[in-house]
């Protein structure tokens, strides 16, 4: 076999890779056990298992897949350093791909404060980069404390560990810290974070830096509002702390703006920048104001900040987002799923709340009997009933939040119209079949084709059956490896619209 030829995918591959995988992994592989599929291929929003059977991926390897898998242009701008000779690590060598990413992220930025900053780059994932960023604002300050949110990412426990982190409460309407959401639950938010800074004493020994996810990511898609943010923003110029923005799961257009910011207009010191920005592989940086930068030519940044693959598929990403206007588009086509989800929502007890940005969207799942008035209690084992049912009609969804109680919906920026509402049906489909305690054997369709009557939408509130965890009928187990209970969901050829990228709103 030629060492440049992918190993044969045979029919047992779906019970075989799987059954390997434990055996040759440590314990930490969380998708694998919770979603059991062996993907062969893949096109936009669509992924194929090694069995045959079809996916529509609501996950985009956790928001890093702006233009879903195996985009045209980005495999363009692949194949077109591969074939050129080019060096594939660099370090932090001066290419024409450097030179070409980095002038089309200055693209993206917002003005006028594109013109004023440098792009730092780090080892590839995200935690690297909020290291490369504290890094960056403790020397310039010579302090060393960091102020973050409840919920934020775990990242900041790697990347900045011991006691200098102090969480701040992060304002959110269901469950509100202090009990009232909306603005009012804002601005008793923010005034916390105000009254702490105000009796800490000199600048010398307060913090460092503030970071804050303009959306809440894996805390539950919990957006933050303008105003709140804005605040910060206020607070922190008032205080001397660097404001950063950590943009790894909201970055390139998935909240409806380039940058997650820009809705609230805020303009940060730091931006955290990872996932989306490699266009399907890893990258990651820090874009900061260029004094933060003064004397620092030194400092070691990682070995693999000179990823050429990476930077020609994360250029040609950017360029197409921007071109093609696709933040306008996941702004229109977010409202549009949002407004549908809620209306599932409204016919089920069990989900708590529907919130979101763009197309980061999150369904938080709840128990019913748990309390006469909202916030209900989490109901992390109906989350996952629900999830697994996605993936039974072919729509693979994540998890998040309090307990992993939330589903999250991360699908590509360019998901068409069609391709929007197959993900409703399906979604709508699971939450019923838990809801009612029913497995209810879906005929087969392709990714694109909806329910052919309106039974999906019906109540999903369980009347008269066994009850499991949360109120919940306990979903049947699923079948072995092998073995097909019902017809695939998903087992039609593609269609050209799975293929292309939406068109431009």
């Amino acid at each position: 076999m030629a060492l440049t030829q992918l190993p044969p995918v045979g029919p047992s591959a779906r019970e075989e890779i799987p059954r390997r995988q434990p055996t040759r992994e440590s314990a930490a592989r969380t998708y694998a056990r919770s979603l059991p599929v062996v993907p062969v291929r893949a096109r936009g929003l669509t992924v194929e298992g090694a069995d045959g059977r079809r996916y529509l991926d609501c996950l985009s390897g956790a928001g890093s897949l702006a233009l879903g898998h195996n985009h045209p242009v980005v495999l363009e701008a692949i194949r077109s350093v591969l074939d050129s000779g080019a060096p594939l690590h660099v370090m932090g060598l001066a290419t024409p791909v450097r030179d070409a990413f980095t002038h089309e992220l200055s693209a993206t930025l917002p003005r006028p404060w594109a013109d004023s900053v440098r792009v730092r780059f780090c080892g590839p994932a995200g935690t690297d980069a909020v290291r490369a960023a504290l890094g960056l604002v403790r020397r310039a300050t010579g302090r060393t404390g960091l102020l973050a949110f409840t919920g934020a990412h775990d990242r900041i426990a790697a990347a900045a560990p011991g006691g200098s982190v102090i969480r701040l409460p992060y304002p959110q309407d269901y469950r509100c810290p202090f009990g009232v959401g909306g603005a009012n639950g804002a601005h008793l938010a923010a005034d916390r974070a105000k009254s702490l800074l105000e009796h800490r004493g000199s600048r010398a020994d307060g913090p460092a830096a503030m970071l804050v996810e303009p959306v809440l990511g894996e805390g539950g898609v919990i957006p933050a509002p303008d105003g709140w943010l804005r605040r910060m923003r206020e607070l922190t110029a008032a205080h001397d702390i660097a404001l950063i923005a950590d943009e790894t799961h909201t970055g390139v257009g998935r909240t409806g703006a380039f940058w997650a910011v820009e809705h609230s207009g805020v303009v940060p010191d730091i931006m955290v920048l990872s996932e989306a920005i490699g266009g399907s592989l890893p990258l990651a940086a820090v874009v900061h104001r260029d004094e933060l930068d003064a004397g620092r030519t030194g400092d070691r940044a990682g070995t693999f900040r000179g990823n050429q693959l990476a930077m020609a598929a994360g250029a040609a990403t950017l360029k197409y987002v921007r071109e093609n206007r696709l933040p306008e588009r996941a702004a229109l086509l977010g409202e549009r799923m949002l407004a549908g989800l809620r209306a599932t929502a409204a016919q089920c007890e069990h989900i708590g709340e529907v919130r979101g940005r763009g197309l980061m969207i999150g369904v938080e799942f709840v128990d019913p009997d748990g309390g006469d008035r909202p916030p209900l209690p989490a109901a992390p084992v109906s989350a996952a009933a629900v999830r697994r049912e996605c993936l039974r009609r072919g729509l693979i969804v994540g998890l998040g939040g309090r307990y992993s109680s939330v589903i999250r919906l991360l699908p590509p920026l360019t998901i068409t119209d069609e391709q929007a509402e197959a993900v409703l049906d399906r979604f709508s489909d699971a939450v019923a079949a838990v809801s009612h305690g029913a497995l209810q054997r879906a005929p087969a369709r392709g990714p694109l084709e909806r329910p052919g009557t309106p039974k999906h939408r019906g109540t999903s509130r369980n009347v008269g059956a066994p009850a499991g965890p949360g109120g919940w009928t306990a979903p049947v187990a699923a079948p072995p490896p092998g073995s097909t209970p019902h017809p695939s969901p998903s087992n039609h050829p593609s269609t050209p619209k799975e293929a292309g990228a939406a068109s431009p709103a």
